[in-house]
């Protein structure tokens, strides 16, 4: 936030009371109009109200403003920094940590996938195919297909037996916590392909398999 955004939203606070763009402007020591451009911004990123000023006379009531009640919601975000303490935690936890990551993650794959519709039995293809759209939608930029049918997993339907991610949305934090977040990464896709009931399901995920590439490898459902 600005220094003068911040000057305006002070003044309303210390008002007491909901103010009009000319009070706001006489208290702030700037034009009107850069009053209202400040406003405007205010209330467009959730910090303040703009409500019509009750009125008993005639015409149309003029526009005050007042402090959204509640902490601000524009300031600083230090989510990597959350996500660091959370993931340091479970890594501390010893060799049930992977396991545990990979159970989280099937539990969200489950919950993220967008549901096969009522009697309707998922191909291999798919399920691969809505697979890919989650995993583009959480941006780890899929590539599907690359390989041939692995004739030794049998994988069904003209499936590939890898997928290629060629981005990590968690990148900084998977090169520090590798052994927590990648198996998080396989059991959101286990969770996703168990959730619309996949003859092919997720069986490992090779991380950085390529320098710029991560492979996921893909099996027979009976095979996992």
């Amino acid at each position: 936030m600005t220094p003068r955004r911040r000057s305006v939203l002070e003044v309303l606070r210390a008002a007491g009371a909901p103010l009009g763009v000319n009070e706001v402007a006489e208290r702030v020591g700037v034009h009107a109009n850069t009053a209202r451009f400040h406003l405007d911004s205010l209330v467009a990123r959730g910090a303040v109200e703009r409500t019509p000023e009750a009125s008993s006379g005639r015409g149309r009531p003029r526009a005050v403003y007042a402090p959204r009640r509640g902490m601000d919601r524009g300031g600083r975000r230090e989510y990597r920094l959350l996500a660091r303490m959370l993931l340091s935690r479970l890594a501390s936890t010893g060799a049930d940590a992977e396991a545990e990551a990979v159970e989280a993650g099937r539990a969200w794959g489950r919950h993220l996938v967008d549901p096969a519709p009522p009697f309707h039995t998922v191909t291999g293809r798919e399920a691969v195919d809505r697979l890919v759209g989650l995993l583009a939608d959480l941006g780890f930029d899929p590539v599907d297909p690359v390989n041939p049918v692995d004739p030794v997993n049998d994988v069904p339907d003209d499936v590939p037996d890898v997928i290629r991610l060629r981005h990590c949305p968690f990148l900084e934090l998977a090169e520090e916590y590798r052994k927590i977040v990648c198996p998080l990464h396989l059991g959101l896709m286990k969770g996703a392909l168990a959730e619309l009931d996949a003859p092919v399901a997720a069986d490992r995920l090779e991380p950085f398999a390529e320098p710029d590439v991560c492979h996921a490898h893909f099996v027979h459902a009976r095979a996992a």
